[in-house]
C-alpha cells in the first residue's frame, strides 16, 4: 500500500524539515513549499492527500492559499495558526480548512489530526461498494461518489472535506435536531469546548452555499438551546 503523500507550506525551513523528517518517520511521504507558487507547482505535479498550511506567510498567506485551494478541489487542508485566538480559527474555517493547530505544538498532536481528516476523507470517499449514490433534498443532491453538491439547476458546488461530512451527516439524520457536542463528535471525533465555534462556521458556510438567508434558513434550522436540524424530507438514489 502506498504512503499517504502531504504537503507541508511554510515558510520557516527549520519547521518544514522538522516536520517532514517526524512524518515521514511515521509513515508518511511528505513534500514541503516555501510559498504558494511552490505550493501550486507541486499539487500539480504529485498526487496529494492532504495540506499542511501555516497562516502567516509572505506573499499570498495561508488563508488566501486555503480559499484558492478550496476553489479548486475538496483537498483536506489543516491550517497552522501563529496564535491560539478564535478568530484565527474561524477565519480558517471560513477559507475552508477541514482543521486547525495553534503553534507552537507537538509534532505528535499534528500527527494525530492529519491521521483523523484522513480517515474522515477516507471514510467519506469510500462510496464505491455503497448502494446509494446520491442523497436528494429540497432539490439539491449530494454526490456521494464524487463528493459535491448540485444545486437544482445541476451545476456542481465543491465542498470541503469538513463541509461535506457536515452535510451528509445531517441528511443520513433528517428531521432529528443535532447539537454541537454531537454534531463535533460525529465529524470530528472530539468534544467541544465552551468557546469552539467551528460547527457553527461550518454550518454558516454550508448554508451560504445552499443558498440560504442566514435570518430564515430553510433547510437546515437553529433549534434554539437544542442545535440545529435538517427540516426537509431527504431521497435516495
Amino acid at each position: 500500500m502506498e504512503p499517504n503523500q502531504l504537503l507541508i507550506v511554510d515558510d520557516d525551513r527549520e519547521i518544514r524539515t522538522l516536520l517532514a523528517d517526524y512524518l515521514q518517520s511515521n509513515g508518511y511521504r511528505c513534500f514541503m513549499a516555501a510559498e504558494g507558487n511552490a505550493m501550486w507547482h507541486i499539487l500539480g505535479e504529485q498526487e496529494i492527500d492532504l495540506v499542511v498550511l501555516d497562516l502567516n506567510m509572505p506573499g499570498d498567506d495561508g488563508l488566501t492559499l486555503c480559499r484558492n485551494l478550496r476553489a479548486k478541489s475538496s483537498l483536506p487542508v489543516i491550517m497552522l495558526t501563529a496564535r491560539n485566538e478564535p478568530l484565527d480559527r474561524i477565519l480558517g474555517l471560513e477559507m475552508g480548512a477541514d482543521d486547525y493547530l495553534p503553534k507552537p505544538f507537538e509534532p505528535r498532536e499534528l500527527l494525530a489530526r492529519i491521521r483523523s481528516v484522513l480517515r474522515r476523507s477516507s471514510t467519506a470517499g469510500q462510496t464505491s461498494n455503497e448502494k446509494i449514490q446520491l442523497l436528494k433534498f429540497a432539490g439539491w443532491s449530494l454526490d456521494l461518489t464524487a463528493r459535491h453538491l448540485v444545486d437544482p439547476n445541476g451545476m456542481v458546488i465543491l465542498l470541503s472535506g469538513a463541509e461535506y461530512k457536515m452535510l451528509k451527516i445531517f441528511l443520513e439524520h433528517p428531521n432529528r435536531v443535532l447539537n454541537r457536542d454531537q454534531l463535533l463528535n460525529m465529524t470530528q471525533g472530539r468534544d467541544a469546548d465552551p468557546f469552539d465555534r467551528s460547527i457553527d462556521i461550518q454550518i454558516s458556510r454550508i448554508r451560504q452555499k445552499l443558498g440560504e438567508d442566514a435570518r430564515s434558513p430553510q433547510i437546515i434550522k437553529t433549534v434554539r438551546n437544542g442545535g440545529y436540524v435538517l427540516a426537509v424530507t431527504v431521497e435516495t438514489q
